[in-house]
């Protein structure tokens, strides 16, 4: 089935655009039809983000955007009103990971800016996104599996995956009578920068365990979660709020 048409008129913001998940959510966007304003702390990243959208024939503008900061995230949404005329959809996916440390020995630096950029950012962005939604809308936040289950030795990371979800039903219920559905997806491990920041897709050993834990036998692509992504912010999904959609190969299933 195409969906060329199911964004037409409308305008997204994508956080944490740059790269791997980000990026194809929002060229997945501009591909069916919305206008998109893609953000980021990398720029370099986000501009070609934009420019690849704008190449495949769609509408986008880059915002550089810090999510600890409310001023970038007031600068998001008032781009997209702005530029486009308002704000329909938006997926709040910045995010970043944290070192491996177990509760006792993390930094108090360290804790602080994972909760900050993966659980206040994503509040941060409600916070300005929804006074923005006029005739209802759709919000999608990337939470994690570990906002599901625990993993030893990522103790901020974890905590602020599981804030994600809890964030995400409170917000569901106290819009629902505006129409603006709220809801998260959780993925799996998925081939992208994140991944190989944390050192996974380097050492053949570890990469090998880490694929072990998903049933199907493979790490996610980026691809199969802007697919489920565009479906929650679609009218196809008009029934679905306060979900966490999880999208992991299996992984939680054993």
């Amino acid at each position: 089935m195409a969906h060329e048409s199911r964004f037409d008129e409308q305008t997204a913001v994508v956080t944490g655009g740059s790269s791997g998940i980000g990026r194809e959510t929002a060229r997945a966007f501009a591909a069916q039809g919305a206008s998109v304003v893609v953000t980021d702390v990398d720029v370099e990243g986000g501009e070609e983000t934009a420019d690849l959208i704008i190449d495949d024939g769609g509408e986008a503008t880059f915002v550089e955007v810090d999510v600890t900061s409310d001023e970038d995230v007031a600068q998001m949404v008032e781009t997209a009103v702005s530029t486009y005329g308002g704000l329909d959809v938006a997926f709040n996916n910045a995010g970043i990971g944290g070192t491996f440390d177990e509760t006792a020995d993390i930094s108090p630096e360290r804790w602080q800016t994972v909760i900050d950029v993966n659980l206040t950012g994503v509040w941060r962005c409600l916070r300005h996104e929804i006074p923005a939604m006029n005739d209802g809308g759709a919000i999608i936040n990337t939470a994690s599996i570990l906002g599901k289950v625990g993993s030893a030795a990522t103790p901020a990371y974890t905590a602020s995956k599981h804030g994600v979800v809890g964030l995400t039903k409170v917000a569901a219920l106290d819009y629902a009578e505006e129409n603006i559905r709220v809801n998260a997806v959780c993925p799996g491990y998925i081939e992208t920068q994140m991944l190989d920041d944390a050192g996974v897709t380097q050492d053949e050993q570890m990469l090998s365990d880490v694929v072990g834990m998903h049933p199907l036998g493979r790490l996610g692509e980026s691809s199969e979660i802007a697919d489920a992504v565009t479906w929650l912010a679609s009218d196809e999904a008009s029934f679905a709020t306060g979900e966490t959609l999880v999208i992991d190969g299996g992984y939680l299933s054993q």
